[in-house]
């Protein structure tokens, strides 16, 4: 498999276990052992340790994310079934991973939100980059830029609010609810066409 497969490893297994463990209470040792590769094959690829790790997994893991949500809204044609399919595939991804998987950076962000500026930034970046997708994708309905660049805020803080309720209850329903009140939104926000 090569260099490029021993880090591909390590970026996939620290990418799960940010995501499910948050960035304090994830170690190299764990990621390495996770990804079946020899320690000191982070500090080859992420001569910057943990946090470049961390913030490479973050850049990576969220453009993904990014590119998946978008082509899952872009797989239907109706703006307010597509939203509703989309949180409703949310839902069914965070039951059937017993509620462990959820967003990709949602849990670093949280925790280092005030304790690593380096990290902070990088999740920061990553929902801009969302909200600008989001834009883009609201604004084929919604002819006010503005108004699209809110419905695309909406969209992140109403995903990133349905995904803590929903762990927290161990309940996909607040994911449902969410959808309905997205597409509730773009309805109210969109100009016939």
């Amino acid at each position: 498999m090569g260099q490029s497969g021993t880090r591909a490893r390590i970026q996939s297994a620290a990418t799960v276990l940010f995501r499910r463990h948050g960035y304090a209470a994830t170690g190299l040792k764990r990621i390495a052992a996770e990804a079946d590769a020899p320690f000191g094959s982070i500090y080859h690829f992420f001569p910057g340790g943990k946090q470049q790790l961390a913030e490479d997994t973050i850049r990576t893991s969220g453009a993904e994310y990014g590119r998946m949500v978008l082509a899952l809204l872009d797989s239907v044609s109706d703006p307010e079934e597509s939203l509703v399919r989309a949180f409703e595939a949310a839902a069914g991804d965070l039951a059937a991973a017993d509620y462990a998987d959820a967003c990709p950076i949602g849990t670093v962000a949280l925790e280092v939100a005030s304790s690593n500026d380096v990290l902070r930034v990088a999740t920061a970046e990553v929902f801009e980059e969302w909200v600008g997708m989001a834009t883009g994708w609201f604004g084929q309905w919604v002819d006010d830029p503005k108004a699209a660049q809110s419905l695309a805020y909406s969209l992140v803080m109403l995903l990133e609010g349905a995904f803590m309720l929903s762990r927290a209850a161990r309940d996909p329903e607040p994911l449902r609810v969410a959808g309905r009140s997205m597409a509730a939104l773009v309805r109210a926000a969109s100009v016939p066409r």
